[in-house]
């Protein structure tokens, strides 16, 4: 049995239960992180020494880091679709991956932290408007690229949409006053309608 350590509200377990979702795959989910606890424990530690979730556990098998689980789990199960089979193609979705690591889960982590994490009257707004500014940067240039194809690595829902559509719902939810950005809000609506989607992220609020 396939089974994902982690709570539903991190962002990075929703990427991976996202995946699972798409490709309809047999899983159980085990809380722990957050006000779960546990990731601490020796047992948890001797899985994913970082502490951090989300962890895939399968038939002796484990693996951490969230873009590196999708990406497993979409080689095993999804090859030619999630995976995209053409070597170009699954480049991109690869690329948009590594740019949702490094661009904007950084840039949107101050706000993420600032409005949801933090009480209001400790709350640095200097500091939360300067995480909106480096999110909204980041999301223009995804718009740009949404101009030119339907999703984010092409013509095709892919792996490389699914860190980045679940970093869009945090922007909507976390930067009020944006920009027009028509290329993303037409990405954005095509996968408010996939179930997975609304199941693993869309409908869970943030914590």
């Amino acid at each position: 049995m396939l089974k994902i350590w982690g709570r539903n509200t991190s962002s990075n377990v929703q990427k991976v239960m996202w995946a699972i979702g798409e490709l309809k795959l047999p899983h159980e989910r085990i809380d722990i992180g957050g006000a779960f606890g546990g990731n601490k424990e020796p047992a948890y530690l001797a899985m994913n020494p970082n502490g951090l979730v989300p962890t895939l556990e399968e038939d002796g098998f484990t693996l951490w880091e969230s873009n590196a689980i999708v990406r497993y789990l979409a080689a095993r199960n999804g090859a030619g679709a999630l995976e995209p089979a053409d070597p170009k193609t699954r480049a991109r979705a690869n690329q948009w991956m590594d740019w949702q690591l490094s661009v904007v889960g950084p840039a949107i982590f101050g706000a993420f932290w600032g409005l949801i994490r933090t009480p209001p009257d400790k709350r640095d707004p200097a500091a939360i408007e300067a995480s909106q500014k480096k999110t909204t940067e980041a999301m223009i240039i995804l718009d740009a690229q949404l101009a030119k194809t339907a999703f984010v690595a092409g013509d095709a829902f892919s792996m490389g949409d699914i860190p980045l559509g679940v970093m869009a719902y945090r922007f909507r939810q976390l930067v009020p006053q944006r920009p027009p950005l028509p290329n993303l809000e037409r990405w954005y609506a095509s996968l408010e309608k996939r179930e997975a989607f609304r199941t693993h992220v869309s409908t869970i609020p943030l914590t």
